[in-house]
């Protein structure tokens, strides 16, 4: 092969890679050679000049442009909400009747005017900082591929791929470009993304014949096209096109572009803005129907139709969503949780089940082997987790593996059998401690005190489990690199979870004959589940080297020893000889030799054990589905405290009893795949409502869970982090992608969980709660003051008052002085007792029931208590007026003031749907408590300045009548507390113990 023909590269060439589909080669018929040469390639890879050079002349390897957030597209995004609609038609009808009664009030077509620029620039500068910030969190998930550019491996932004890289490919990788593969080892690819063939292929190196008509993807077995997954094995690949020269790119072109999603939250709010509005405009027509019946002059009446429709518009709402989501999304990735699909902040919301993996999530990810059963006897292995310090023990006595033949065998296959690699600067164990030696024996505590919160000072590469097998073969003097050369690798049968083991053959050297069984032929080593491999054996490894009759009942025995413990217990078995490794090729391993079981730990993390009982508490049920066996799943459920029920779903104490009575065992009692299979889905919907753990599950049982559970009307969370993980985080209402999983489960997945941790799991999931709540409560706030403006125009109409309030005052109000204050109610921070009550039902619209009743008695009070002032400033007298219009100016200026204070009173109010005010720290949302003293010092401001005077028409009040307006105001507490108290939402649940505001978080 040409490896360094990049370097003779013509400047001003462009790689062949990047022609049209019509001038390429037929990549599949060439071998590897001509490949290189087409593309100026090497094996090395490209130069970083180089591939910087093509990237410049070819572009970035994403399938169209990248969506710019245009900032015109913005602004006009903020005018087009049915809200906006009502307050655009009221400005023209404003500006209509002036120009036709001659009247010289312009003052609420400019106050109109000017709240439409206010909230369009307010809400622009949220949303384009909100597109921003989530574009800069996708950024950090983005997809990466591995490339070997001047010999060394190196991982990059899949963008910056060009023709002529090579690519290395491993399971779980999203295929980042199209590629000529080359080097491949058992490689299967998933072209679903492609082909819709689920089925994985089977690929190969070897070169197709050309024939008069070019084979469609499904039938080239030698490339790996862009978008398709790699579901096992590994292999190499020279890129030959990028971006929309791929095959998933010429179909994007025949695509048009999608436009935004909402999300479901944002339909509902759009559903409630289209009934707000259509409720305007027939209250509007009616009241001035009527007027006009009641001989009313229409100007009037206009001037009256304009006012109700400005009254009830929540005119900020957009905003508050916009806000409140960009500001879960940041607060969900200061929590480990990147946001990759903006629905699931609302999914959160609603979670009922979260249907967790159990390793690296529930558990540390850091196994160690901790015991050894080989000729029917138990060894220890002791030492930290990741060192090579420790030995192998049994009864408390050193013991040297090379005169146990069993266990040195054992022990071979998992350092042999074993895709991992060690750090290079990992030291090879000293003789005395890892052959016999004088080391005291350590039950293993040491280091593990660390727990998830501490990291290794090495970079590992490989599985946890792997990385462990090969840190128990240096405690015993195993080191890989030396067992490499005594037995070069021959072929590879990767791990396959449907097959459930891995095996390697092994060529045997001379120097290694000592310890290989006397036949001649290649070495084959197998590990995987104790009950897939005790199928493939015939015989038992005794500890003189010889074999005897296999007692399966006796090896299963020993791993359900192991698995009680809390251990994944392994097989290891090996043989010898062409046939035997010839049937392990097929997949059809057989004539194997039992050698021993490894049983290695993996600890609870300790915040994952908190997050579980957070969810119970919140009424959030978590199950566990593994691979493991069932007693060592049911032992490490009982650990995180999964044999607990939720509880905070319960209305009465009386349930609460009855739950607390059910047979907690039984939630332990971990079902299998094997049951699962033969489940009917009544049987199976049994069986999830009565245990919390299935082991031995493979990928598309783990989808008939989800499924099921969806069935049965819950809302589901699904961990996972491998490629066989993908098809539930799809199928599920919300998938978690763990942060070191495959790029297949994260591209299935809405988050990415970056520390892979279960108990940002639950973080997200309160964050959603907080999000929604913030929604929910500015909403509640925007229309109970809504509310309350419409009342007081009907009033003054039915009792043919002149208007109390004017459309501009109303603007003011609810845009000006009210908008940093609603805006504010996005950033109130989460609370205890918003994390110890149900999910909230997914049907339930913005406003429940409760709110809705207390929006009507809230309105109704604050109409009554603003009407109340009116009268009082205005001098009423049983229906007389003096019609003086300066008394009428300073009645109006102090019914405004009236509503304004009683927004400020009412907005802290707002920050809890049951939680007291009392209980609430003032400072706990400082913006919040800034935003209302800011938006009172306008107010105030107004009412004495000339100009606004004159725009808002309003009079300087006396101090008496601010201390009556803020005396009147402040019964709003009064009567949000007492209907706090006597119609608590969820009873039982808000009391001091769980609803101290003081403990936000």
């Amino acid at each position: 092969m040409n490896r360094n023909a990049h370097e003779n590269h013509e400047p001003d060439e462009a790689p062949h890679g990047a022609a049209s589909s019509s001038s390429q080669p037929s990549w599949y018929a060439l071998d590897e050679e001509r490949v290189a040469e087409e593309l100026n390639a090497g094996a090395d890879g490209l130069s970083d000049a180089e591939a910087r050079r093509r990237l410049e002349q070819q572009g970035p390897n994403r399938i169209g442009r990248r969506r710019r957030i245009g900032v015109w597209q913005v602004v006009l995004h903020q005018f087009q909400s049915p809200l906006i609609y009502v307050l655009l038609g009221a400005l023209v009808v404003t500006v209509t009747t002036a120009l036709i009664t001659g009247e010289q009030r312009w003052s609420d077509a400019i106050v109109i005017g000017l709240v439409l620029v206010v909230n369009g620039t307010v809400g622009f500068l949220q949303e384009y900082r909100a597109e921003h910030a989530v574009e800069a969190l996708m950024k950090m998930v983005a997809p990466r591929a591995t490339v070997r550019r001047e010999g060394v491996e190196k991982r990059i932004d899949a963008e910056k791929l060009v023709p002529g890289d090579v690519v290395l490919l491993d399971e779980g990788h999203v295929v980042p470009a199209d590629m000529r593969l080359i080097d491949v080892n058992s490689l299967q690819v998933n072209e679903a993304a492609l082909t819709g063939e689920s089925v994985p292929v089977s690929k190969t190196e070897e070169p197709m014949a050309d024939g008069d008509e070019r084979p469609p993807p499904a039938e080239q077995k030698n490339m790996a096209f862009m978008g398709t997954a790699v579901t096992s094995g590994s292999a190499a690949g020279i890129v030959i096109a990028t971006a929309r020269q791929t095959e998933i790119g010429r179909i994007a072109q025949q695509v048009e572009e999608a436009g935004d999603t909402q999300t479901p939250l944002q339909r509902r709010i759009q559903r409630l803005a289209i009934l707000i509005t259509w409720g305007i405009l027939i209250i509007a027509a009616i009241a001035f129907g009527v007027g006009l019946l009641m001989g009313r002059d229409w100007s009037r009446m206009i001037t009256l139709a304009v006012a109700l429709s400005v009254a009830a518009i929540p005119a900020g709402l957009p905003i508050v969503v916009t806000v409140a989501l960009a500001i879960g999304v940041r607060r969900m990735a200061r929590r480990h949780a990147v946001i990759r699909h903006l629905p699931a902040v609302d999914t959160l919301g609603s979670c009922t089940t979260i249907v967790s993996d159990k390793t690296g999530t529930l558990t540390q990810n850091r196994m160690t082997v901790r015991s050894i059963h080989a000729d029917g006897r138990r060894f220890d292995v002791t030492g930290d987790a990741r060192s090579p310090k420790g030995g192998i023990h049994r009864d408390d006595e050193a013991v040297n593996p090379n005169e146990h033949r069993a266990l040195f065998e054992t022990l071979l296959v998992g350092v042999l059998c074993n895709d991992a690699e060690l750090p290079a600067d990992v030291a090879r164990p000293s003789q005395t401690e890892s052959r016999g030696g004088h080391k005291k024996p350590s039950d293993g505590s040491e280091g593990e005190e660390n727990d998830e919160e501490g990291g290794d000072e090495h970079d590992f590469s490989g599985d946890p489990m792997e990385i462990a097998l090969l840190y128990a073969g240096l405690k015993a003097g195993l080191d890989r690199h030396s067992l490499d050369e005594q037995y070069p690798l021959i072929h590879e049968v990767p791990f396959r979870t449907e097959k459930r083991f891995m095996a390697s053959i092994r060529e045997v050297s001379e120097a290694a004959r000592g310890h290989s069984p006397e036949n001649d032929g290649p070495l084959v080593l197998v590990k995987g589940a104790p009950e897939t491999v005790l199928n493939m054996c015939d015989d038992y490894r005794t500890d003189d080297g010889g074999a005897t009759e296999l007692d399966r009942e006796a090896v299963i025995g020993q791993s359900e020893s192991l698995a009680g413990e809390g251990l994944r217990t392994l097989a290891m078995a090996i043989g010898r000889g062409e046939q035997i490794a010839e049937a392990v090729k097929r997949d059809e391993p057989g004539g194997l030799t039992f050698v021993g079981l490894q049983g290695l730990l993996d600890p609870p993390r300790s915040s994952a054990v908190r997050a579980v009982d957070d969810c119970h508490r919140a009424g959030i049920r978590v199950i566990m589905v593994t691979g493991d066996h069932g007693r060592t799943a049911s032992t490490i459920a009982r650990q995180v405290h999964l044999d607990r029920p939720a509880r905070a779903a319960l209305g009465s104490r009386r349930n609460v009893r009855d739950r607390e009575s059910d047979d907690e065992q039984n939630r332990l009692d971990a079902h299998t795949g094997r049951e699962i299979s033969e489940f009917s889905d009544d049987r199976l919907d049994d069986a999830l409502a009565g245990s919390n753990v299935f082991s031995r599950v493979e990928p598309a049982q783990k989808t008939r869970i989800v499924d099921r559970l969806k069935a049965r009307g819950e809302i589901v969370a699904v961990t996972g982090d491998g490629v066989n993980d993908a098809p539930a985080l799809k199928s599920a209402h919300l998938g978690a992608a763990m942060g070191s999983g495959t790029d297949v489960a994260k591209e299935a997945s809405d988050m990415v969980i970056t520390d892979d941790n279960f108990a940002s799991v639950y973080h997200a999931v309160e964050e959603g709660r907080t999000a929604f709540r913030n929604i929910r409560m500015a909403t509640f706030f925007l229309l109970s003051t809504g509310a309350a403006d419409v009342l007081i125009i009907l009033i003054a109409l039915g009792l043919d008052w002149p208007l109390p309030l004017l459309p501009a005052q109303i603007l003011w109000c609810n845009v000006v002085t009210n908008g940093i204050a609603d805006v504010a109610l996005a950033f109130e921070p989460g609370e205890p007792a918003l994390y110890r009550r149900p999910p909230r039902p997914p049907a339930e619209g913005v406003l429940d029931r409760t709110l809705l009743e207390r929006l009507v008695i809230v309105g109704v009070w604050l109409a009554v208590g603003v009407l109340g002032v009116f009268l009082w400033k205005w001098g009423f007298n049983f229906g007389a007026w003096d019609g003086r219009e300066e008394n009428l100016t300073i009645a109006r200026t102090a019914a405004l003031t009236t509503l304004v204070l009683f927004q400020k009173v009412h907005v802290f109010n707002c920050r809890s749907e049951d939680v007291s005010i009392f209980k609430k720290s003032l400072l706990a949302n400082k913006l919040l408590f800034l935003g209302v003293l800011t938006s009172l010092a306008v107010h105030i401001a107004a009412v004495y300045i000339p100009l606004t005077q004159d725009l808002l028409s309003l009079a300087p009040l006396d101090a008496m009548t601010w201390v009556i307006a803020a005396v009147v105001a402040s019964t709003a507490i009064i009567v949000n507390e007492l209907h706090k108290r006597l119609r608590p939402r969820y009873r039982g649940r808000v009391d001091a113990g769980e609803a101290n505001g003081n403990e936000e978080r």
